[in-house]
């Protein structure tokens, strides 16, 4: 027993680094010295804690005290009363667990409040086809109840994982895609004039709306020069949502009165197009964003 055995922790070596150790994992210094001399020798009362470990009687039942409500220590009722330590396996586990609901409880916890407090009130802009992509997914996998997108056949399957994984998690996932994207998760809805508008404007772009509270949009088919914008701005929100369901709705319509429509609009409604006049070609554009060009 500890009262015969002359030893504390204190006065040897070995005992040192598993007192950082548990120190790391949140055990203060006595908390520490207590848990390593039930270990190494239990049941003890009290005042055999008190000189196994080397912790002042006067502190060691309070140290016991906030252990045992922790159920880092066992308590037995008898006469005297005597302590045991959780079985050490069963305390890293428990540590263990705990440190991985913190870790999930912030990582959400902060991820939220980066998407809605800090980028509410800016728009950002993104450079380069990878960026811009790498942010799309980032925002897929912040959405909780519908994805719309906008999206070519090329840059598909740059975001088909991160979509799959959205659908997996319930979301709605709605696509107007310029070219089969292959996302068999997802309505999707073919555009009709796919290789005309990759002419007409010169490239390609990508529109996404999560939950119709975050977007990015923007030229993805100029590589490193590319440029979109992201943003949980309502200015921009709201008319970029509403933009992609403005192509949904014409998507429905022509599936159910496409003859008509094109009766009164030319095929896949051309003469709209034609009416309202030409785009600036996507190249244009980006010289009005860069009017220094390379050499600025």
């Amino acid at each position: 027993m500890a009262g015969t055995s002359g030893w504390t922790i204190v006065g040897r070596m070995e005992g040192l680094p598993l007192i950082s150790a548990l120190g790391k994992l949140g055990f203060t210094e006595y908390e520490a010295k207590v848990y390593l001399a039930l270990l190494k020798e239990s049941p003890l009362s009290g005042y055999g804690i008190a000189r196994a470990s080397g912790v002042p009687r006067s502190k060691v039942y309070e140290v016991l005290r906030g252990m045992v409500g922790r159920g880092e220590v066992l308590v037995s009722h008898g006469e005297p009363v005597r302590y045991a330590p959780l079985p050490a396996r069963e305390l890293i586990l428990a540590r263990r667990r705990k440190a991985e609901e913190s870790i999930r409880v912030a990582e959400e916890g902060l991820e939220r409040y980066a998407a809605e407090a800090n980028s509410s009130g800016l728009i950002w802009d993104i450079t380069g086809r990878a960026e811009i992509l790498g942010r799309a997914r980032e925002v897929i996998g912040r959405a909780g109840g519908s994805i719309l997108l906008q999206v070519w056949r090329e840059d598909a399957p740059e975001l088909r994982d991160a979509l799959a994984g959205a659908a997996q998690r319930g979301v709605e996932v709605t696509v107007v895609a310029y070219g089969e994207p292959d996302y068999p998760f997802a309505r999707v809805y073919l555009h009709d004039l796919a290789e005309e508008i990759t002419r007409q404007f010169g490239g390609r772009w990508i529109i996404l709306s999560a939950d119709a509270k975050e977007i990015v949009a923007g030229i993805v088919s100029l590589g490193a020069g590319s440029r979109a914008a992201w943003s949980s701005h309502p200015g921009m929100v709201v008319p970029i949502t509403e933009q992609i369901r403005h192509d949904l709705y014409i998507a429905e319509m022509l599936l159910s009165h496409r003859e008509a429509l094109e009766e009164s609009f030319g095929p896949s409604l051309i003469r709209l197009r034609q009416k309202f006049g030409s785009s600036p070609t996507i190249a244009t554009a980006s010289a009005l964003l860069d009017p220094m060009g390379d050499g600025g």
